[in-house]
């Protein structure tokens, strides 16, 4: 498929960290990808920059402030329907406000190895791969 027939969206991610545990996050049982896991975070919208986006993202999903976070990981991903997804990964390890669940199915902290166990959304896959494969050392702390 030729990325010119594709429909592009930019999504932004934030890899949060507490105890050696990443949060994850599971898609709304009546949402798009229903029931699959993902970091939180979204689409960027218009003239937002990423990290823009990823402010907005997070506060709108989990009611935190990203204080301090800087890119770690970056991947392209084409779903069958023809959508192109282009993710920026963020490592978020400095937050404002207590984390509240706004708009997942459920919130879960887990080790690195645990992400295994985890439906994650297929372009979140390369990324989980390298976390678990790593124990997240070389993405997290």
């Amino acid at each position: 498929m030729k990325t010119s027939s594709l429909k592009r969206i930019d999504v932004v991610a934030g890899l949060i960290c507490r105890d050696g545990r990443l949060l994850a996050c599971q898609r709304h049982e009546n949402s798009v990808f229903p029931l699959k896991w993902e970091f939180p975070g979204g689409k960027r919208q218009n003239a937002e920059s990423h990290s823009e986006a990823l402010r907005r993202e997070l506060k709108e999903e989990l009611g935190i402030e990203a204080s301090e976070f800087s890119q770690v990981y970056q991947s392209e991903h084409v779903y069958a329907d023809g959508l192109w997804v282009c993710l920026c990964f963020f490592k978020v390890p400095k937050y404002e406000g207590q984390i509240t669940n706004f708009v997942f199915q459920q919130i879960r902290w887990v080790q690195p190895a645990d992400l295994a166990g985890l439906d994650f959304l297929d372009g979140d896959r390369p990324l989980v791969a390298k976390l678990i494969e790593s124990g997240g050392n070389d993405f997290l702390w």
